[in-house]
């Protein structure tokens, strides 16, 4: 590594609405576009990647709340989309018949507004009432609007709340907990709330009362009601960091009382049971574990506890959802998924699986009905297999509801596992599609990881990877390497820290078994990373620049000296550090790839993307860093979409656009 540079020149380019920032934007903005939409595949690329986006045949997914299934819906005609619903019966239909409730493309144009769904609150069990959220040009903020899903109209003198990062959350008809940006002192460090009110029809945001609070220095409050018919309860607490949490049940006289777990473990409440997740060992259990108690029992004091789940060194858990009677689990054995159905009983606990999964293939519950029925949707799918939809009933069987067609031509392409061991030999596991490299020699590849936040990277089906790279013959790996959660907490907390530098040996070492099987070489090898991995692919740009042929970074973190101090990212010093600790100051300088750029060392030629709307990850870090590499002379260009949040893109025609400059990046430097 080169000596770090603490001198930074560029900070006018963190004034995200600055006009010298936007104008060196705006320049930049035209270089790519001259270099890449310029490029005579570019328009048909775009073309057939919108299609994939807005293809009519998609799988609508739905959610059940009461007698119907709700889903949000953007295809070329509806840019911005339509929030609807349907009968289960009309949903069996190959087209369905859909209530239309909320039509954004209408609401954008009727308020001059670039609004953008950012989902809504339905509220449980009558589904009478929504609180809508909509984001302005894809941001985290947003504005909350009361809906009336009877008259599917917003309630003049409704809940409002102005744009903020707001939580918001139904306890009645007429009463909500709320917290949002009321002032001074009402935000964290992080600018998420600080603060959980009560608030009730007809009075002020600002004389609601409040019910709890959190430290300055934490990640955020919130407040909710488990509105379960029988067992309704409400609960508030804080996050003290992005993996730590304090939960209190809030009693009908306002006493706090702390559910009492590890703050590291994720616990919530179901009917009469304590469901608690480990992140560290507790009571002898494992972390990783998965542990059921008597709720009430232990409130009294009780830690008699039911092992759900216990991991070992290869098995993790994925995911859970409950049904009125039993609670699924997804779970990941070498990142391959399998399901199985617990019940809880007077003798204790029973488990039978659920469903046969075909190797290297993901599955994963999309809804369940917990509150009526043990109705459970599941989709099926993998890198080569477009997604399936099943509809099941515990005990009663399943039916193929959807399928979803093939988007690009998968002929001679095929699915491999492998693993690669890093410097401190730790196996990693990656996944490779394309062709048999063995039969047509080395070819263009792109490495694709992210490696944090304990984050997995299961297969899935990509019309737009398989269009954009697979089909014209390049072969596409996935790194599952630690900082993710492939394999538990363990696997995440490996590369936490001054550890982090772990997870950018893991990828370097998939790179290089890429080259050592006669995949691919260095000058055809790419990588690509966004946010967290937008940090993966700066480091490889900085430390392993000899192993690529092009990098792409989105929406990345790349100064990890000032990150705490721009935008959210006070709320990942748990994930990296903080540099204002003389602690960690050192390993953060020693991981910023921005503090690491010299003049005189080979880089191989980078994109940087990243958006004006991105209120999360603050476009500076990609602006910076691009401005740096321009000055030391090397090749790199810059996008930045003006909308689209830390999505990047907030329609179609935004992210066909977005991927079509990846692609063509990639294809030029890797295939020539």
């Amino acid at each position: 590594m080169h000596p770090v540079s603490d001198d930074d020149p560029y900070l006018w380019l963190e004034e995200v609405s600055g006009e010298a920032a936007l104008a060196w934007v705006a320049e930049r903005n035209a270089e790519t576009e001259a270099a890449l939409v310029a490029d005579p595949g570019f328009a048909g690329l775009k073309t057939r990647l919108r299609e994939v986006r807005d293809a009519t045949d998609r799988i609508p997914y739905t959610t059940r709340r009461g007698a119907y299934l709700y889903n949000f819906w953007q295809d070329a005609e509806h840019v911005r989309g339509l929030w609807r619903r349907t009968t289960p019966e009309q949903y069996r239909k190959d087209e369905p018949e859909w209530e239309v409730l909320l039509d954004v493309d209408a609401l954008a144009e009727a308020e001059g507004e670039k609004w953008v769904w950012a989902g809504a609150r339905v509220r449980h069990p009558a589904y009478d009432r929504a609180l809508v959220l909509l984001s302005r040009d894809g941001g985290d903020a947003v504005v909350v609007r009361e809906f009336d899903m009877a008259t599917l109209t917003f309630v003049e003198d409704g809940f409002r709340v102005p744009e903020a990062k707001t939580r918001i959350g139904w306890i009645d008809a007429d009463t909500v907990f709320v917290g949002t940006d009321t002032g001074p002192g009402s935000l964290t460090d992080s600018g998420y709330p600080r603060t959980v009110r009560r608030w009730r029809r007809g009075t002020p945001l600002e004389k609601a009362e409040l019910v709890f609070e959190a430290e300055q220095g934490d990640v955020a409050a919130w407040g909710m009601r488990d509105s379960t018919p029988g067992f309704e309860r409400d609960f508030v607490g804080r996050s003290l960091d992005f993996f730590h949490s304090e939960t209190h049940l809030l009693t009908a006289d306002g006493e706090l009382v702390r559910i009492d777990v590890p703050d590291d473990a994720e616990a919530y409440a179901h009917r009469t049971h304590l469901i608690v997740e480990l992140k560290s060992e507790w009571l002898g259990h494992p972390a990783g574990s998965l542990l059921a108690f008597d709720f009430d029992a232990f409130l009294a004091g009780d830690r008699t506890a039911e092992a759900l789940f216990t991991p070992d060194e290869r098995t993790a858990l994925a995911g859970q959802s409950w049904t009125r009677r039993h609670l699924i689990l997804e779970i990941m054995r070498d990142v391959s998924t399998r399901i199985e159905v617990l019940t809880p009983g007077p003798d204790g606990w029973t488990r039978e699986p659920l469903a046969d999964v075909p190797a290297l293939s993901a599955v994963s519950v999309t809804d369940t009905d917990p509150d009526v029925s043990d109705e459970y949707f599941l989709d099926v799918s993998g890198f080569l297999q477009p997604s399936t939809l099943y509809r099941g009933e515990i005990g009663a069987g399943s039916e193929q509801l959807k399928q979803a067609p093939a988007r690009f031509d998968a002929t001679g392409l095929s699915v491999r596992q492998h693993f690669a061991v890093s410097d401190d030999g730790t196996r990693v596991p990656y996944f490779e599609i394309g062709p048999d490299r063995a039969v047509t020699g080395p070819g263009p590849a792109l490495l694709y990881g992210y490696g944090g936040f304990e984050v997995s990277l299961t297969p899935y089906y990509s019309g737009v990877t398989g269009r954009a790279w697979l089909e014209r013959g390049g072969t596409y790996v996935i790194a599952n390497i630690r900082g993710g959660g492939e394999y538990g907490p363990a696997w995440h907390q490996a590369a936490l820290g001054a550890h982090r530098h772990r997870a950018f040996e893991d990828f370097a070492a998939v790179a290089r078994d890429l080259v050592a099987r006669g995949v691919t070489t260095p000058a055809m090898l790419g990588a690509e990373g966004g946010s967290n991995g937008g940090l993966l692919i700066g480091a490889m740009l900085t430390r392993y620049p000899e192993l690529f042929g092009a990098l792409v970074a989105e929406m990345p973190l790349l100064d990890m000296v000032r990150f705490h101090k721009l935008l959210a990212g006070a709320s990942w010093i748990a994930e990296y550090g903080d540099p204002d600790e003389p602690a960690d100051l050192p390993h953060l300088r020693d991981l910023s790839p921005y503090h690491h750029l010299a003049a005189d060392r080979p880089y191989p030629p980078v994109l940087l993307m990243t958006s004006t709307r991105d209120d999360r990850v603050h476009p500076g870090h990609a602006r910076k860093t691009a401005a740096r590499l321009r000055e030391l002379g090397h090749e790199v260009l810059f996008h930045e979409n003006t909308g689209g949040g830390h999505a990047g893109a907030s329609d179609n025609e935004q992210n066909a656009h977005n991927d079509a400059l990846v692609h063509t990046f990639l294809w030029q430097r890797l295939a020539g």
